[in-house]
């Protein structure tokens, strides 16, 4: 699958974070066909997902989604489970969940990094892309969902993790942009949403929540908990968030980001 040439309305990067909820949409359906179609329709050059199963039960079928949704978009696949555990099955494959990242560009490097805290086990996928001779780094991440403590520790660990290098943070973040656990971000990063050039989302033209870009839950949001931040050298054109079509109980968000020529400099 080709995707757009760059142009005036076609930045050099289109990325999409969007938690899956393991495939299974408000219908209670693991349904990953319709779920690679709606990810397929964004033209997204980076898509990152959360709560991605391999082979890691019946709620998904047993299934490999990450590879499977890799070759249904033909995109490069790097991985980062956040549990870990032996399988069931004689070839040793083993029980997997976490964060993938599927790429149109080339992938350099990855990193796997677990994030502090109780509860449900929680990681960050740090990956190196290639954009037009440059470099830019994607990390991808689901923080707790219960814990503000255990959520400003896993924000400490993922706040510099790019080391001063063009990149973006995004994911599932569990609290929105403006909760006092995601203060460190703020050291370091800054709200793609909010700095924008151009911004929609799902809520109707009068709703009293139009243009907050609400991503959960699904049906009718009402947090902004899936987010994008920005590094400098990193400029966002247009922030959208999209129709789930029914595939998870959250909505996805793209972003159209732009990266600064720092080789004037």
């Amino acid at each position: 699958m080709t995707p757009p040439a760059p142009g005036p309305d076609r930045p050099p990067v289109r990325l999409v974070t969007f938690n899956v909820h393991h495939g299974v949409g408000r219908d209670g359906r693991h349904d990953l066909p319709r779920l690679a179609r709606l990810l397929a329709g964004t033209g997204a050059d980076v898509i990152c997902l959360q709560e991605v199963d391999r082979r890691f039960g019946g709620r998904s079928e047993h299934v490999d989604q990450a590879l499977l949704l890799s070759r249904a978009l033909d995109m490069e696949l790097a991985w980062g489970p956040a549990i870990d555990r032996p399988g069931d099955d004689p070839d040793g494959g083993r029980r997997q969940y976490g964060n993938a990242l599927l790429s149109r560009l080339p992938v350099l490097a990855g990193e796997l990094h677990p994030l502090p805290g109780g509860g449900e086990p929680r990681s960050a996928l740090c990956t190196q892309l290639e954009v037009g001779g440059g470099r830019l780094w994607v990390t991808t991440t689901h923080l707790s969902a219960t814990s503000a403590a255990d959520r400003a520790a896993q924000a400490a660990a993922v706040a510099g993790l790019h080391g001063g290098e063009p990149g973006v943070l995004v994911g599932d973040l569990n609290a929105d942009a403006g909760a006092a656990e995601l203060d460190v971000l703020r050291q370091h990063l800054t709200d793609a949403w909010e700095v924008a050039g151009e911004r929609s989302d799902r809520a109707g033209r009068w709703s009293l929540r139009a243009g907050q870009g609400l991503t959960h839950p699904s049906g009718r949001p009402r947090v902004r908990i899936d987010q994008v931040w920005v590094t400098p050298g990193v400029t966002v054109r247009r922030a959208r968030v999209l129709d789930d079509a029914g595939s998870s109980d959250h909505r996805p968000l793209q972003v159209d980001l732009g990266l600064e020529d720092r080789s004037a400099a």
